[in-house]
């Protein structure tokens, strides 16, 4: 009720939440007298007014009739005031508990801040004492090492010093011994030429002695050994019984030791030739014991198996279809009626099925087949002879009979006149000519070559038939891409067994169009076509060939394929560059120039051919041969034209070529090693021996250009004039 008395009226209330200072304590100089000196009473700053106006307000209250409301009043506004004071006084408990939660913070981060500041501090002190131990520690390792260093050189010129000082101790004991061992050997000399010319007379004595005594021993060893043997022998012969016995001994032993190992090597060839393969032999359809034991389903499914068609899965031109369908039906009826079969010559680019055909010819026929390559036979040198009989003596035992085909034959039966051959590789060409020189009843040759030209003439004369294998026309071609889409994706993708897909699109319209854009590629480079969509499909993701990855498969065959052919022009154009000389200056097949008035051989100039028109496929030289007869045959024999003198484009090389012996070539037939076959067959005796050229007189050896896609050209001599003008 302070309100009542007037109390705190002026002064204004603090805010909350805050503590209230205490009053500040009265002045010590302030008093309440009127002098300052006398202390003063505690009412003597009392104002009574509020007492009055108190007690006034009591009385009118206590007239009025509304005094006990105001009492209640009074006191319900002293106890809101009560609460007020308390809540305020929670709110300054509240208030300082704050700040003493504030002052732990404070005091609580002050002293984080401390510790870490402590712990830098500690870090630092560690670290420069870390630092001052290393550096400490690398001086106390820089002095142990520069001890250690002058200790090993001190060591070092010890032991050098003692190494000098052994030394000299050792060369000085070394002379010491020898001079005492000369001195010695010289003592040991004298003594013992003094001994040996005292006891020189003893020393004879001895000798002459020791010699008699052991030619006594020898006479008496001869005469005992000799009385012995004379004993034995006379007994020996006097006993015919002994003497019998003996004899037939020896020769059953002699006579079986020839008979084991003569059976010995003839049962090894047997057996070899029977029951092996030759080394020169790469591939092979004959049954042998080794493969049949490694495999015998196969080999029981090959011998019960049924002959085939001969163009089973070969894709050829109808024409040449029809031929080779002639072949095989003429080779399966020949094996039938027991006849003499044909050699085949199969030439054209590489991948156009020539040794496909040779193994369904084969098949069709009831042949086995063996394949060898040309390649294998340079490498053999002086063992080529031995190992090319041994095949032919291998095709000889066979009873079904043996397709034996030559692939890549032009590496080996190269002309023997213009090319330069090994002398093993020649000895091995006439011991095949000597074993192909009559058709066989029990084998089939078939050569497969891709440069027919340079074949040696011999070989020439010992084909029958020539098939030329050129490149897939467009029909071909369409064929061949319907047959390895079949083969490579069709079956695998329907097959259910390979992760391969294919997507929907048309077939047959997508193999005519790649057809169409594969012109001039083989049949191997089609089917290697097929196999690279087949790994396209492996090797994407879901397994799907889409025709995207098809055409892009095409589209890279086909710039691999203009790649090569470019290389192949570069090649030949350089080639022929090389040869321009010789070519124009009409290069001879390196016969043998005859004398005057001898008939002359045919000559043969081998021009060169542009690199387009051999990839056309053109008539290769071989099927031009037959020119030549007719070209005899028009003008006449070879015998009925004498020509006066050699022509004037050949006379420089008459003079330059060297002199060849007249012993090449002589397992051939009879034709010279540098002369065609027309050459060796001009005749026998007299006219024979007129051909040769005499002693003295120079032989042609000139190289014939080597250009794949040459075509002999075949003139006779009546064609060249001769140089003194006179008619032939």
């Amino acid at each position: 009720m302070s309100w009542l008395f007037g109390l705190n009226k002026g002064q204004p209330e603090p805010p909350p939440g805050l503590p209230v200072p205490p009053p500040p304590p009265p002045p010590a100089g302030s008093s309440g007298g009127s002098g300052g000196d006398k202390p003063k009473d505690k009412w003597s700053n009392f104002d009574p007014t509020g007492l009055e106006r108190a007690a006034q307000a009591a009385k009118e209250l206590d007239k009025s009739r509304h005094a006990k409301e105001a009492l209640e009043l009074a006191r319900m506004q002293e106890q809101s005031l009560q609460m007020e004071h308390q809540t305020k006084i929670k709110e300054y408990e509240a208030a300082l508990e704050q700040l003493k939660g504030d002052q732990i913070r404070i005091q609580g981060e002050e002293r984080r801040k401390t510790l870490t500041e402590e712990t830098k501090q500690h870090q630092a002190r560690a670290q420069y004492q870390d630092k001052l131990a290393r550096q400490r520690y690398e001086d106390q390792l820089r002095q142990q090492q520069v001890l250690n260093e002058e200790n090993l050189r001190k060591q070092e010129e010890s032991v050098q010093k003692q190494e000098a000082m052994r030394k000299a101790t050792i060369e000085h004991e070394m002379e010491l011994r020898h001079k005492n061992e000369m001195l010695r050997v010289e003592a040991e000399a004298k003594a013992r030429g003094r001994v040996e010319r005292e006891n020189a007379d003893i020393i004879r004595e001895q000798i002459r002695l020791k010699a008699a005594e052991h030619r006594q021993t020898v006479l008496e060893t001869i005469r005992t050994a000799g009385a012995v043997f004379g004993e034995g022998f006379r007994a020996f012969v006097s006993d015919w019984d002994k003497v019998t016995a003996t004899v037939a001994g020896l020769t059953l032993l002699a006579v079986g030791v020839y008979s084991a190992r003569n059976a010995t090597a003839v049962a090894g060839r047997y057996i070899e030739a029977r029951l092996g393969k030759p080394s020169l032999v790469r591939e092979t359809s004959r049954i042998t014991v080794a493969e049949a034991v490694k495999h015998p389903i196969k080999v029981a499914k090959r011998l019960t198996s049924k002959p085939q068609d001969a163009l089973e899965g070969v894709v050829l031109s109808p024409t040449l279809e029809e031929r080779v369908r002639d072949i095989a039906i003429a080779t399966r009826n020949t094996r039938q009626n027991r006849g003499l079969y044909r050699n085949i010559l199969m030439y054209g680019p590489p991948g156009t099925g020539k040794t496909l055909f040779a193994k369904k010819l084969a098949v069709h026929s009831g042949m086995d087949y063996a394949i060898m390559t040309g390649g294998d036979v340079a490498p053999m040198g002086r063992d080529g002879v031995t190992a090319m009989h041994k095949v032919f003596d291998w095709a000889n035992t066979s009873r079904r009979g043996l397709l034996l085909f030559v692939d890549e034959a032009d590496a080996f039966l190269r002309k023997r006149s213009t090319e330069k051959i090994s002398e093993d590789l020649r000895a091995t060409l006439n011991a095949f000519l000597y074993r192909t020189g009559e058709q066989s009843n029990k084998f089939m040759l078939v050569l497969a070559s891709n440069q027919p030209e340079q074949f040696d003439w011999a070989i020439n004369d010992r084909i029958d038939e020539i098939v030329n294998f050129a490149l897939p026309g467009p029909e071909e071609r369409e064929r061949l891409v319907r047959l390895y889409f079949d083969r490579y994706v069709l079956e695998p993708a329907t097959g259910g067994r390979q992760r391969l897909k294919l997507a929907q699109f048309d077939y047959g319209k997508k193999c005519s169009e790649i057809a169409q854009r594969t012109e001039g590629m083989s049949g191997r480079e089609i089917s290697k076509l097929g196999v690279a969509w087949q790994a396209a499909a492996y090797s994407s993701e879901d397994g799907v060939l889409t025709e995207a990855m098809i055409d892009a498969r095409v589209e890279d065959a086909i710039r691999q394929h203009l790649q090569k052919m470019d290389w192949l022009h570069r090649e030949e154009a350089a080639m022929a560059a090389a040869q321009d000389g010789p070519a124009e200056s009409g290069a001879k097949m390196g016969f043998t120039l005859p004398q005057e008035g001898v008939p002359l051989a045919q000559e043969v100039v081998a021009p060169a051919l542009e690199g387009s028109e051999r990839d056309a496929g053109l008539l290769p030289p071989l099927e031009a041969a037959p020119l030549a007869a007719e070209g005899l045959s028009s003008g006449g024999s070879p015998e009925s034209k004498p020509v006066d003198a050699v022509p004037q484009e050949a006379a420089p090389l008459a003079q330059d070529s060297p002199t060849l012996p007249a012993e090449e070539g002589a397992g051939s037939g009879g034709q010279t090693g540098t002369a065609p076959p027309e050459v060796g067959e001009l005749g026998s005796g007299a006219g024979a021996e007129a051909a040769l050229p005499q002693e003295g007189e120079a032989k042609t050896d000139t190289p014939l250009p080597k250009d794949g896609g040459a075509e002999s050209e075949v003139k006779s001599k009546a064609e060249v004039p001769p140089k003194d003008g006179t008619p032939v």
